[in-house]
């Protein structure tokens, strides 16, 4: 029993602990976000404060559980950097982006451990191995400076980078199981091959069946309550990895392409969908960049911070933009494109989670390759991160006429078209008017004419008949905070009950709406009555919160 209490006590403080660093990292998030620091930067300091060698010294080195919570945590963030990339935006860009995040992985690979190996003097396989871990640009970290700063970037930058960001892990990923596989010795050329085949065959083709399956369970599958899609389309994101990596395949790849199918279907609770998984992909970043940095040693640093700068300023300024001026040479790409493409091919939590993979992989490396990506990931994020945007208006590629969240699958701030329908009576100013001939107010249209089981396409000869239901489309109104629509079930007893709306007593600035009896919608007017049992729609300002208008 004393065990028992002992392991409850346990488990409710790293409870408490693990809260306490959640509110933390959301309070810092605003702060950094004020002094231009990148978040997740902040998540990752935060980490190596809460560690072993930090201020409350939590001793923390067990590798496999990172490296297992970290992968867990991937699988999320590269399902939703899919299912949040809308296929309208990245089309014309996405044959770059493809490159760029297969040749140009393994270009920056090789040319990052050819660096390695000439001028560090490392090993050639473990110089390739800390190519290959680095091969890669960082989803996260891209999605989070992109969005989080508006950089509204020209020619289809913004959805280039993200494109690539989300679609490059994968390569890096089996570039790294090869170089450990032939520092181990346990494959062959040819082996090493038929894997590579099989990574890319099985994780394209079970990200394809995987998200055709859960595209049409969807759209058919009659939920029994609320919920119930969200929780589907997670353990969606689940299966799709587990069962490519079962058969063989690329997990990373496989989930991103389920996401990216998924995210660009009409699905029932898109917007739901979307924000579940942007909560749920925030706290995975948090988590993920939190434990990388508890996982870390600064005691450690100083001995390779030189060799970890060194590595970083060859990706940053010539690995990368060798990469990326290769590849997109045949394409014109301007000059000022170039330079804001090169620079945010930033590093980050894919690239420390690969270098905890070769860490508990049992290869015997001469040097500290996860402290030497951890400082790497540092510095991209940091030095990288931070002036992005300032390379980007330097550069010219500011788009004030665009929008960077266009990009995403649930840009809700996209203009909504609202309708009206209005009952054309005998005695109605616009029966037997031609639609030329209507003065409408700016701003408004008419869609479409119902006339019986008719639906008319309107032109400008068209004629408004008597019995007519005109559409009228106009703009939505969006900023709603200042606004509040109250249901009021009107009773014998309540001061409007039997009474036209022209007697009823509102509060200021109120007025009725609208009145549903039974299956009918009334639109008042002055002399409309309201009855026992109406359901009253009452328009107001928000009220200050002594105020009664019912």
């Amino acid at each position: 029993m004393a065990l028992e209490g002992v392991d409850i006590i346990t488990l409710t403080l790293a409870l408490f602990i693990t809260s306490v660093v959640i509110f933390i990292c959301i309070l810092s998030s605003k702060i950094s976000g004020r002094l231009g620091v990148p978040t997740l930067f902040v998540f990752i300091v935060l980490g190596m404060l809460f560690g072993s060698d930090g201020v409350f010294k939590i001793a923390f080195d067990n590798y496999e559980f990172a490296e297992q919570i970290c992968s867990v945590a991937l699988i999320f963030i590269m399902f939703y950097g899919g299912f949040g990339t809308r296929w309208s935006e990245a089309r014309p860009v996405a044959f770059k982006s493809i490159l760029l995040s297969s040749i140009g992985v393994v270009l920056t690979a090789v040319l990052t451990g050819l660096f390695c190996y000439f001028v560090l003097h490392v090993d050639f396989l473990e110089g390739m191995l800390i190519g290959s871990v680095l091969g890669s640009t960082d989803a996260a970290s891209v999605f989070s400076i992109l969005r989080s700063r508006k950089l509204n970037l020209k020619y289809g930058s913004a959805s280039m980078l993200e494109l690539e960001s989300g679609s490059n892990d994968p390569f890096s990923y089996m570039m790294t199981i090869i170089i450990l596989s032939a520092m181990s010795g346990s494959m062959g050329g040819s082996e090493i091959v038929g894997m590579l085949a099989s990574q890319l065959f099985f994780g394209l083709f079970t990200g394809v069946a995987v998200a055709f399956v859960a595209s049409r369970f969807l759209n058919r599958y009659q939920f029994y309550g609320e919920g119930f899609d969200t929780i589907f389309v997670f353990a969606v994101a689940i299966i799709s990895y587990a069962l490519s990596s079962l058969l063989g395949g690329n997990g990373y790849l496989s989930t991103y392409l389920t996401g990216i199918i998924l995210g660009n279907q009409a699905l029932k609770n898109q917007k739901t969908l979307v924000s579940f998984f942007d909560a749920c992909t925030g706290l995975m970043q948090i988590l993920l960049f939190f434990l990388l940095g508890l996982l870390s040693f600064p005691s450690r640093m100083p001995a390779i911070v030189l060799p970890a700068a060194a590595i970083a300023l060859f990706l940053t300024f010539v690995a990368r933009p060798a990469a990326v001026g290769l590849l997109l040479a045949p394409f014109k790409t301007p000059l000022n494109q170039y330079f804001v493409v090169s620079w945010a091919g930033l590093r980050g939590a894919a690239s420390i989670v690969f270098a905890i993979m070769v860490t508990v992989s049992g290869s015997n490396t001469s040097i500290d390759v996860f402290h030497i990506v951890f400082c790497v990931v540092l510095f991209s994020i940091i030095f990288q991160g931070s002036l992005l945007p300032v390379l980007a208006k330097k550069c010219d590629m500011i788009d004030e006429n665009a929008d960077v969240m266009k990009t995403f699958t649930d840009y809700t701030e996209n203009t909504q078209i609202q309708f009206i329908q209005l009952p054309i009576g005998a005695d109605h100013p616009w029966a037997g008017q031609k639609i030329r001939d209507i003065s409408l107010h700016p701003g408004t249209l008419i869609a479409v004419i119902k006339r019986g089981e008719q639906v008319v396409v309107p032109k400008g000869n068209t004629e408004i008949l008597a019995g007519d239901t005109v559409i009228l489309g106009a703009e939505g109104f969006s900023d709603n905070r200042e606004i509040l629509l109250k249901e009021i079930r009107i009773t014998q007893e309540h001061r409007w009950c039997n009474k036209k709306v022209s007697e009823a007593k509102f509060y200021k600035n109120t007025i009725i709406v609208m009145i549903k009896r039974g299956d009918q919608v009334i639109i008042p007017g002055g002399n409309t009555g309201i009855q026992d049992q109406d359901l009253v729609v009452v328009y107001s300002q928000r009220l200050p919160a002594e105020a009664v208008i019912d």
